[in-house]
């Protein structure tokens, strides 16, 4: 791949150099992480193909796009209203931030002590090795956390950023309407952007396009349900992942064929894992690509991993956006609705994601969870509170893992996980 994009790549601004070595590891990882597991869905095949040109046809269609003067709008959060980007004829992408490759270099300008997933998407952005960071015309931020809006501030130094502040009391009257008010400032932000008007029949057709997407997501999610699951925990998760990178129509076909043969496997009873392996729900941090490490190790050990309670997971399809009219301040409004229900541990307060988790477990026969956060994620942990009391009394035992991308530690992580199927198992 490296041959046929590389004067792409250089023509973005890229350290080729650094590029290669990022993708010679991403490339040895998904071979023994992914492609390693056994009776995959066939149809899995074009997800494969998506991730071994992430950074090549995928950033070409892009910048095709760039050429006929459309715009690419890079996000970070699920908060950033695709909609709104899609009704100005424009595409949203996710940024990088999974990996730990890049976490040295924001280490040089950073705190240590701060969240992997921000010093990895900020390293990324000055080492240069992203190509989405590079064919992006504007990067959008949210106040989800302290940490990232005010690395937000330095991104912008870089590449053109622009801030949701997202309410924190998200039901109450007045943070709707505040939340609104943000929505029509971004809805200006991206006119300005891209230079078109955002109208009613536009931003119609973008929510069906979205929901449409998100109905597919919801669908593999429900199959996953079955038991034995018809796919593996960490295939679900390389999709969810997937869905923010690729073309959101050819994605939403793709994954609805996979999921015919999900169906199909279900009906048959095939599996991935044995029909008594444990069942787990992982639930917290967001996990980019390719932070597939407690997925990988979980199964590994002989669990199954059925639902992901997680920005990368079901906080994203839950709910489609209805609209209750047909005007721009009536779409405007649903898009709204919609977005305040996601769940994010930086609500206040957040029970409406402990009714989820709840929910979850029920709908999906879970054993056991795994809380995962990553280090210094102070939301999540501190959140690990209630949802342990919770599960506790669902009589459901919960392991909480506090890690980074690095593989350091997954050693330690087998070992605890190991022991905690042991406590699922003695319980059945």
């Amino acid at each position: 791949m490296a041959e046929k994009y590389e004067q792409m790549w250089k023509n973005l601004g890229m350290d080729l150099e650094r590029h290669g070595q990022l993708l010679n590891g991403l490339g040895q990882y998904y071979g023994s992480a992914v492609m390693s597991q056994k009776n995959r869905p066939k149809k899995m095949d074009y997800f494969d193909f998506v991730v071994s040109e992430v950074h090549g046809l995928r950033i070409k269609e892009l910048n095709d796009l760039r050429a006929q003067g459309k715009k690419v709008i890079g996000a970070f959060c699920i908060y950033a209203p695709e909609e709104l980007v899609y009704a100005a004829d424009s595409t949203m992408v996710g940024l990088c931030g999974g990996a730990d490759f890049s976490v040295p270099d924001a280490e040089a300008v950073l705190p240590r002590n701060l969240c992997p997933l921000i010093k990895s998407f900020y390293g990324f952005k000055i080492n240069r090795t992203c190509p989405y960071f590079q064919s992006s015309d504007l990067v959008v931020g949210e106040t989800t956390c302290d940490g990232k809006k005010k690395v937000y501030e330095l991104l912008n130094e870089l590449v053109p950023t622009y801030v949701l502040e997202v309410p924190h009391k998200p039901d109450t009257k007045q943070g709707k309407e505040f939340w609104f008010n943000e929505l029509q400032a971004f809805k200006a932000k991206i006119e300005e952007v891209t230079g078109n008007q955002i109208t009613p029949q536009k931003l119609k057709q973008a929510i069906e396009l979205i929901n449409a997407k998100r109905a597919a997501l919801k669908r593999l999610s429900d199959l996953r349900a079955a038991s034995p699951s018809p796919i593996s925990g960490l295939d679900g998760l390389l999709i969810n992942q997937i869905s923010f990178m690729d073309d959101v129509k050819r994605f939403t076909a793709k994954v609805n064929e996979l999921c015919d043969e999900l169906d199909q496997r279900r009906n048959d009873g095939v599996g991935v894992a044995s029909k008594d392996a444990p069942r787990l729900m992982i639930s917290g941090s967001p996990m980019a690509v390719p932070n597939w490490k407690v997925h990988t190790i979980a199964e590994s050990v002989g669990a199954t991993v059925v639902v992901e309670e997680s920005c990368v997971g079901t906080r994203y399809f839950t709910d489609p956006v209805e609209p209750k009219g047909e005007s721009l301040n009536d779409l405007i409004w649903a898009i709204d609705e919609k977005y305040s229900k996601i769940p994010c541990a930086c609500f206040t307060p957040n029970d409406r994601r402990i009714d989820s988790i709840k929910q979850l477990a029920k709908q999906f026969n879970i054993d056991g969870v795994i809380y995962y956060t990553l280090q210094n994620c102070h939301d999540y942990n501190v959140e690990g509170v209630k949802v342990e009391r919770a599960l506790k009394a669902q009589g459901l035992p919960m392991l909480k893992i506090e890690t980074d991308y690095a593989t350091g530690d997954s050693e330690q992580i087998k070992t605890r996980i190991q022991a905690f199927l042991e406590i699922i198992q003695g319980k059945q």
